[in-house]
């Protein structure tokens, strides 16, 4: 980039501009950042009692430990570059670090500091370093900063980050390494104190071939704010606008798009392209944009919310060049498609998550059940009133795994053959004693015939505890 080039001339430095900080400092200067002189957002307090805090801080507290006699500083932001926490006793560093304000409650994103440590692992989900006369702005240049995105390991949301800053003349070899260490601590302590959840896949990137018998849902079943989305989406698909569906992960925005593809373009070739991890982005993006050149292939790219600012900005400049046909995305919301996508999205749909769309649990979970069984897979009353009643927190994705495991039970699904979860509402996290606890009494009240007073016996509780226990975890007991 010209403009790197001569700024780094001038500064007196040599500095290799690599495509990712090239990237970063044409947002940087498109966002109107400062050159000279930070002057971030305050925000004030901040939230201090997420679990994400708390692991990071107990994480980095230990790190410290090791690191006490060393000028660096150690940090804990948010998703929006917030800085939440900042732990650094060599003065002089910290009287530096509060003069440029990189200090709690500050923000510290590519838009309001441009090229930084931790706006720039922030913009593309993938650890960074940032040395000296790297940085955009030259109030940060007596720095280097290393820092890591921390994702949520049971959902994938982008969480904050860990950043460790230090003066820019001293070696900066260890520094990424640790700021690795200490995010991929802060994710595990965060899955062993969530007890009971699970780590989510480690995304892959995966391209498939949409098949309308594998994967088309019952849509004439479904209720009407699914039947409105359709019906939005096949309005301007037919008028040949480019269209986002955002909504929560699992809520069936892929499946949405499909078949309103499929309807309006029934002989068209339909593409998925889910979101790799950060360092494959570049082979992912080779593999499946020769499609988008294709007149009978449409593509959907799924959750773009989750790719590198710099492959938004790679993918949006394929469209403009060379896409046949409207784009069409999937993310969490609409503010959360990148900038360079987003003015490529002429509508945005909103998809509601399943557990606002009580009518359509019923005819999705008959449909997993057939094709997880090969045939018909009934529901007892029992098991309809659990499944409409339970809350979804990951939706359609949730209840499809939830049927398939209990269809491989039985052709007849009752309340015993679900998880004891789904027996329950929402409540806190459980230790796992708790939850052990939970699952048995659970357990118990759905075995046939098994009342309140005999399901305390086997579980040697007296009748006053078990319904205690009963309304502490949400339990609702089938008639």
């Amino acid at each position: 980039m010209d403009e790197l080039a001569e700024r780094v001339r001038t500064g007196g430095a040599t500095v290799a501009a690599t495509p990712r900080l090239s990237a970063s400092w044409r947002r940087s200067h498109n966002y109107g950042a400062p050159a000279e002189r930070v002057d971030p957002v305050f925000i004030g307090s901040v939230d201090d009692e997420s679990l994400f805090f708390q692991c990071g801080q107990e994480v980095l507290r230990g790190l410290y430990e090791t690191l006490a006699n060393e000028p660096i500083g150690l940090m804990l932001t948010d998703e929006d570059g917030h800085v939440l926490s900042r732990t650094c006793h060599n003065r002089e560093l910290v009287n530096a670090l509060d003069k440029t304000y990189l200090a709690p409650g500050f923000a510290f994103s590519e838009r309001e500091a441009g090229t930084n440590g931790l706006g720039l692992a922030l913009a593309d989900r993938t650890p960074s370093l940032v040395r000296g006369d790297e940085h955009y702005c030259s109030g940060l240049r007596d720095y280097t900063c290393a820092a890591v995105p921390v994702l949520d390991p049971v959902h994938g949301r982008l969480l904050g980050s860990v950043n460790l800053t230090t003066w820019s003349q001293k070696s900066a070899n260890l520094l990424l390494a640790l700021a690795q260490t200490a995010a991929g601590h802060t994710a595990a302590l965060m899955l062993s104190r969530g007890h009971g959840l699970r780590p989510r896949p480690t995304p892959r990137g995966e391209v498939f071939l949409m098949n309308a018998a594998a994967h088309s849902a019952p849509v004439s079943e479904l209720s009407g704010p699914w039947r409105t989305a359709m019906t939005e989406v096949r309005a301007a698909l037919a008028e040949g606008l480019s269209v986002g569906v955002v909504g929560e992960q699992g809520a069936g925005r892929t499946a949405l798009l499909t078949a309103a593809i499929r309807a309006e373009k029934p002989h068209d070739r339909i593409l998925n392209a889910r979101p790799p991890n950060p360092r494959d982005t570049k082979w992912w993006l080779t593999l499946w944009t020769p499609e988008l050149a294709k007149d009978s292939t449409s593509v959907i790219a799924a959750g773009v919310d989750a790719l590198p600012s710099w492959a938004a900005t790679e993918l949006a400049g394929i469209v403009t060049a060379h896409a046949r046909r409207p784009l069409t995305v999937t993310a969490s919301a609409a503010t959360a498609i990148p900038d360079a996508l987003a003015r490529h999205i002429d509508t945005v749909v909103e998809l509601p998550p399943l557990r606002q769309r009580v009518d359509d649990i019923l005819p999705l979970a008959e449909h997993f059940g057939n094709r997880a069984r090969g045939r018909e897979v009934r529901f007892t009353p029992a098991a309809s009133r659990a499944l409409r009643s339970y809350h979804w927190p990951d939706n359609a994705e949730q209840l499809r795994r939830v049927v398939r495991e209990a269809a491989a039970r039985s052709d007849v699904v009752d309340a015993r053959h679900l998880p004891p979860e789904v027996l329950c509402g929402p409540t806190r996290t459980l230790t796992r004693i708790e939850t052990l606890e939970r699952d048995e009494i659970a357990r118990c009240l759905t075995e046939p015939g098994t009342t309140v007073t005999r399901a305390a016996e086997i579980l040697g509780m007296s009748r006053a505890t078990i319904y205690r226990k009963i309304t502490q975890y949400g339990i609702r007991t089938p008639d």
